[in-house]
């Protein structure tokens, strides 16, 4: 069976009045979510699955127990990289990251919207309290 062209699908989390959080902020709310990410890849090599990026990392790749998720940096966003034949399970985890990316007022981009971290939370049914 071929899997024909499988593309990655991203999402956007824009820092309009700052920079994005450290892993450390966005590991921690992960684990406030009920997950357990664990790093596999910094900026291409592998990593200690306890181990903290440099501040300056550009891709990490997180281990999920449902699959891999791939995280990007820039200056002013984070782009939360999924196979797009990704699974329920994987897709719960894609928005889990996504929302724990958004901390210190970050703004998901999902199509044309631009959403708020509790907007994206109550859209896609994350509870976080």
């Amino acid at each position: 069976r071929s899997l024909g062209h499988i593309m990655g699908v991203d999402r956007t989390i824009r820092f309009p009045s700052g920079t994005p959080p450290t892993w450390d902020v966005i590991r921690t709310r992960l684990v406030e979510l009920g997950e357990s990410p664990v790093l596999r890849m910094i900026d291409g090599l592998p990593a200690f699955p306890d181990e903290t990026p440099e501040p300056t990392w550009n891709e990490l790749r997180i281990g999920f127990p449902a699959g891999m998720i791939t995280l990007r940096r820039t200056h002013e966003s984070l782009s939360c990289v999924v196979w797009g034949n990704a699974d329920g399970a994987l897709r719960t985890c894609w928005d889990k990251l996504s929302w724990a990316c958004s901390a210190g007022g970050g703004m998901i981009e999902v199509g044309a919207q631009a959403l708020s971290a509790d907007e994206f939370a109550a859209a896609v049914g994350i509870p976080t309290s």
